[in-house]
């Protein structure tokens, strides 16, 4: 594993020891930030199942402000520092120990807005898209933010619901990525089957 592209361009990538994690190959982030970027000026993003930390590293390789990266395991959050030091990248970085749900609602209580969030959650796990309106409800989300899907190819995800649209989508091999945009004001919530105004 390597930074593909930006300012730490060709930084090899240490990966983390054991079969806990199953890092984005080299070709599907590639894919990935040829769909969403490839590179940005400035923002925030959220890396919420870091791992090896590789996609909010490219991130910031690509132009972005900061990022967070969120994993229960500390073998991976042990991963992340080192890969955020060998590329440079880690002045620009916050790392925490969390699950998912938690972090989100510590970051609430900060009024934390992010540009774009990587969701690679366990291929068990089929709750991205829970976990996408709960960033919604905690208001965790800037206008226009992009939401990265990483999850089994045997699996779907709605291409509309809430205020997410799904723009983009691809399959490599066992691996879908799903591409969200997130506009409340473009998408608006429907009306309820009595008519009235759902909330």
């Amino acid at each position: 594993m390597r930074v593909i592209s930006g300012s730490a361009r060709g930084r090899a990538l240490k990966a983390v020891p054991g079969m806990g994690t199953r890092p984005t190959t080299d070709k599907v982030k590639e894919a990935i930030f040829s769909m969403i970027g490839p590179y940005f000026d400035g923002g925030a993003a959220l890396d919420l199942f870091a791992g090896t930390g590789g996609l909010g590293i490219e991130a910031l390789s690509r132009g972005m402000d900061k990022a967070v990266f969120i994993d229960k395991d500390a073998k991976s959050l042990e991963t992340v520092r080192h890969n955020l030091q060998v590329t440079g990248l880690g002045e620009q970085a916050e790392v925490y120990k969390n699950d998912a749900e938690r972090a989100l609602k510590a970051l609430a209580k900060r009024e934390v807005l992010f540009d774009l969030i990587f969701l690679d959650p366990p291929y068990r796990l089929k709750h991205g898209d829970a976990l996408m309106m709960q960033m919604d409800e905690l208001k965790l989300l800037s206008p226009q933010a992009t939401v990265v899907l990483e999850y089994e190819s045997d699996y779907v995800y709605p291409a509309r619901f809430g205020p997410f649209l799904q723009t983009r989508k691809a399959e490599y091999g066992e691996t879908t990525v799903s591409i969200y945009a997130y506009d409340p004001e473009a998408f608006p919530v429907q009306d309820d089957e009595q008519g009235g105004q759902a909330t």
